[in-house]
């Protein structure tokens, strides 16, 4: 085996790990946000849990793609971004199902699920960065990460706008926000899995 075989191999190597790490991650947060997000009623909860389960879809399509040539890990970022495509979409019409049929979301509960989704998905974020240069479903992944992130925020943030104004509109403000974002990241992998294909 040559040096440079051997280089590609360590370095399909690190990518299986890093993606297996973010896998397990957020396919465990999916499972206890979903259901923190259902006692506490929280549409923002919700939302941020269906992110992490599109992440953990995408993560398992990225790790199939390691390793493999380039229109595989275009078709596996275009997959990943139809996902976010369609969640998002999935999570406007919760917003819409609270807003006309009411909620009453539990504040304690948002903010402390918030706080533990912001730390696992911060730790994915600095794994992730670490590969970010690997190909475009790295890339993708990279966007999935910083969205996650910042939805952790938006979690935190109505936490308190929800204890503090004793109203439910914030949680529904941050689900639309967090559902925006989503689709936003959606769309931009699959321009930049168009642009790749382009070669630009």
């Amino acid at each position: 085996m040559t040096g440079c075989d051997e280089e590609l191999d360590a370095s399909a190597g690190r990518e299986r790990g890093t993606l297996i790490a973010v896998l397990a991650i957020n396919a465990v947060m999916f499972v206890i946000e979903l259901l923190t997000g259902v006692l506490a009623e929280s549409t923002a909860l919700i939302a941020d849990s269906l992110d992490m389960l599109a992440d953990a879809t995408v993560y398992a399509i990225s790790l199939y793609a390691v390793g493999r040539g380039s229109q595989l890990k275009r078709r596996a970022a275009r997959l990943s971004g139809v996902l976010q495509v369609t969640l998002a979409g999935l999570v406007l019409l919760d917003v819409l199902r609270r807003f006309l049929l009411g909620s009453e979301p539990t504040s304690g509960l948002m903010a402390g699920m918030g706080i533990v989704a912001l730390v696992a998905n911060v730790a994915c974020l600095l794994l992730v960065a670490r590969q970010r240069h690997a190909g475009i479903h790295m890339r993708a992944s990279l966007i999935f990460s910083a969205n996650d992130v910042i939805a952790n925020l938006g979690v935190i943030v109505s936490a308190g706008l929800v204890w503090l104004l004793d109203s439910r509109y914030p949680d529904l403000v941050v689900g639309l926000v967090i559902a925006m974002v989503v689709c936003r990241g959606g769309i931009q992998i699959l321009i930049e899995a168009g642009e790749s294909h382009t070669g630009r």
